[in-house]
């Protein structure tokens, strides 16, 4: 009688199989870096001198931290343009007169211009009527299938929000539009639920599932029904509200939104577009950088016994270049960017209202810390140069502090990036379906691999 293996040694030999398929895999798959110079090919979509591969128009959103004189890059301070509005312009508007701004912001950012007293109010009352979780949805969707990484839940629910919809295939203006405005109301409480459902299951922790309120912003609501006891300033909510705003959008050629216009490029579902900008923006390259900055200056304050001491920040910083510390990447997490130059005008409007949430909280020291980053990592990343660049602080940098004051964890960072994104996410897309000049996004690969002739299966060895 043939005798069942037992499942450790079922594990033992699968595990050993994958090994010798890796080899398998390396043997036959390695690209040689020349082929990248001879061919020419745009690798990330950019040029040779930094510069992104033009790949459409948008009217949505505008990113500047360089410009091109007789054919060079010239580094200027960073412009963020929301709709043809300056993001300072824009911030100053509504925090001049003590408002919150998120919902206008995604008003202007959807439909293209600032709205009227009364259309911000419809506006509001509208998201309100959106934003509960269609019935039987967090039990069904969040809680029968919960899971540590609060992203990934994320995604499974916007895709799952499908199934919700009567209509989900409709490419009309009006559709779309209602589909977008469900997504934008409903994602923090998805979060919200999806990390109670984290926090009970995985970390033994009470679960508590907090309804929205009517009357609340978007950053009010997200804190009532992230925290146990639904309790918070409004310093608090002001301060996040200026976080959403600032991570709501940032150009069509970001990865985020470039996958989601390149999904609904296809002809797609709005679900299945955005579900995949979630996907890219929980990559550490991407929205989950804010993470890899909290986990890099755990290990400096462990590793810097005096952080007052420039000369000990420097000498930890050159060690996590050498990756002799930290993570081991050899990257120094928060600093440079694809297009900002001299300046991420992000990082500056989060620096200069968290040195102040510093102060209240009692972590000045911690912030200057950053602040010693931000001053003596352009001089340690431009030592192993040839030909030094000017290199500034990005919004990573500075988020996953303010958050952190904010008593926001840590695993709700990146998608707390996400909830704000979503009204970028849902513009692009709509912009994306709704012109009709623009075609299926389909880049070139050149192949590189050999001809060989095929070998019948009993002669290969």
């Amino acid at each position: 009688m043939q005798t069942v293996p037992m499942r450790g040694d079922e594990a033992a030999q699968t595990r050993d199989f994958i090994q010798s398929l890796c080899g398998e895999f390396q043997k036959h798959n390695y690209i040689d870096p020349s082929h990248y110079e001879h061919i020419d090919v745009k690798r990330g979509l950019r040029n040779a001198d930094g510069t992104g591969v033009m790949a459409g128009i948008t009217q949505i959103g505008n990113v500047q931290g360089y410009y091109i004189q007789d054919g060079e890059r010239v580094p200027m301070e960073g412009r963020l343009i929301y709709r043809g509005i300056s993001i300072e312009d824009l911030i100053h508007g509504f925090m001049s007169e003590g408002r919150f701004g998120f919902e206008e912001t995604a008003y202007l950012l959807l439909f293209g211009a600032l709205p009227t007293r009364k259309e911000l109010a419809d506006f509001n009352h509208v998201l309100s009527e959106l934003r509960p979780l269609p019935p039987n949805f967090t039990e069904d969707m969040i809680l029968r299938a919960p899971g540590r990484d609060i992203m990934n839940r994320l995604g499974r629910c916007i895709l799952a929000l499908y199934c919700y919809d009567e209509d989900p295939e409709s490419r009309s203006l009006e559709n779309e539009l209602r589909q977008a405005l469900q997504l934008v109301a409903r994602c923090p409480m998805i979060i919200a639920h999806s990390y109670a459902a984290k926090r009970h299951y995985f970390d033994n922790d009470s679960l508590y599932l907090h309804r929205p309120q009517e009357g609340l912003s978007f950053a009010e609501n997200f804190l009532y029904a992230m925290r146990h006891d639904n309790r918070f300033t409004e310093r608090e909510a002001k301060l996040l509200d200026l976080c959403m705003v600032v991570h709501a959008e940032h150009g069509g050629g970001n990865n985020s939104a470039f996958a989601c216009r390149v999904l609904s490029s296809s002809g797609t579902d709005i679900y299945a577009a955005v579900s995949a900008a979630v996907g890219s923006l929980k990559g550490p390259r991407h929205g989950g950088a804010n993470k890899k900055v909290m986990e890099m200056f755990r290990y400096i304050q462990e590793g810097v016994r005096d952080w007052k001491d420039d000369g000990q920040v420097r000498d930890f910083l050159l060690k996590l270049q050498r990756k002799e510390a930290g993570d081991r990447s050899g990257l120094i997490y928060g600093m440079g960017h694809a297009i900002y130059t001299l300046s991420d005008p992000r990082a500056k409007l989060l620096k200069q209202f968290a040195k102040t949430l510093a102060d209240e909280k009692g972590m000045l020291e911690e912030f200057e810390l950053v602040e010693a980053v931000e001053r003596l990592a352009p001089e340690v990343i431009n030592g192993s140069r040839g030909v030094p660049k000017p290199l500034c602080a990005n919004l990573d940098l500075y988020s996953g502090l303010v958050y952190r004051m904010l008593d926001i964890p840590e695993e709700l960072y990146t998608p707390l990036f996400a909830m704000a994104r979503m009204v970028g996410w849902c513009a692009h897309r709509v912009e994306e379906v709704y012109n009709p000049g623009n075609k299926i996004i389909r880049p070139a690969y050149k192949a590189v691999a050999p001809l060989q002739k095929f070998i019948p299966l009993d002669e290969r060895g």
